[in-house]
């Protein structure tokens, strides 16, 4: 058994001791989540920007025309806020285990310029991507696993073994929209300016022209710069952040729909509910009580 092969056998067995329950779990480090799933069929997800590393089952998620899959040989990065479809594939003997780690602006920029990059950032790059698993990726999720083990570990160790993770990624041949979110007055970045203003204020009534001058963009430029990151339109990004955050109000607050729809900016209940139906496949009251049943 090579190296690298012993080295993922142990983190699958840090990871089944580490989270025993389905869902996203936090860690002793700040920005650093445990993934325990089932197997689960093609559903609607959003992510923050993240590195997702799965060391046991596969995910694999769709965006636009593109697939991306990420498992043992692949992890998956999200440079900006995404929602997109998921499928889970995993057996109840070996469910699906694996590491969400937060991306920060300010690590990137800070590592960056410790690597003296000073490559020309692409001005049409997507926000998200999956790459193949290095052996020193692999070897540094290892020691941030068992430094998870122990309080003190996690408190002096974790931090710099997560840096060590995100300079990992950096390294790769696919890091160009990670790099991009350094670059704050790049296209990209004037597009992931807008996105966290979306997430943050998701109740408010936008349109397109007051983005695009946010984005200090035309209306054209901003369209075509937006759909190139996101794989989609500034409105149905805006309508899907909204009824994600609705179900997550729901499921976590216990609140009404309609009270959910008035929250996240819809002044039609019935309408929130058509929509909110045909995104999701199920009426508002079944999909709150099916994500209860699945939190336990």
């Amino acid at each position: 058994m090579s190296n690298s092969e012993s080295e993922r056998e142990c983190v699958v067995s840090l990871l089944e001791s580490l989270v025993t329950t389905d869902g996203y779990h936090a860690s002793r480090i700040h920005g650093v989540r445990f993934i325990r799933a089932a197997n689960a069929a093609r559903v609607p997800v959003v992510y923050e920007p993240s590195i997702v590393i799965i060391a046991q089952g596969r995910k694999v998620g769709y965006l636009g025309d593109h697939v991306y899959t990420y498992d043992a040989h692949n992890y998956l990065v999200l440079s900006v806020p995404l929602p997109f479809e998921c499928e889970t594939q995993a057996t109840p003997e070996k469910p699906l285990l694996g590491v969400s780690i937060t991306v920060d602006p300010t690590t990137l920029s800070e590592l960056l310029l410790e690597m003296d990059d000073r490559g020309a950032v692409s001005e049409t790059v997507q926000g998200i991507y999956s790459q193949p698993m290095t052996d020193e990726l692999i070897s540094a999720l290892l020691r941030l696993l068992e430094c998870l083990r122990s309080p003190a570990d996690s408190r002096v160790l974790g931090s710099s073994i997560v840096r060590e993770i995100i300079y990992r990624v950096l390294c790769g041949e696919q890091s160009a929209a990670l790099r991009a979110v350094a670059a704050r007055h790049s296209h990209f970045g004037q597009i992931n300016k807008v996105l966290r203003r979306i997430h943050s204020d998701y109740s408010y009534s936008f349109d397109v022209e007051t983005l695009a001058r946010e984005a200090s963009m035309s209306v054209s430029t901003f369209h075509h710069n937006f759909r190139a990151v996101t794989s989609t339109s500034p409105l149905q990004y805006i309508k899907s952040i909204r009824l994600h955050k609705a179900r997550m109000l729901m499921v976590q607050e216990g609140i009404q729909a309609s009270v959910a729809a008035r929250q996240v900016g819809y002044e039609s209940p019935s309408q929130f509910s058509r929509e909110f139906k045909r995104f999701f496949g199920e009426t508002p009251a079944e999909e709150a009580a099916r994500m209860r049943a699945a939190r336990g």
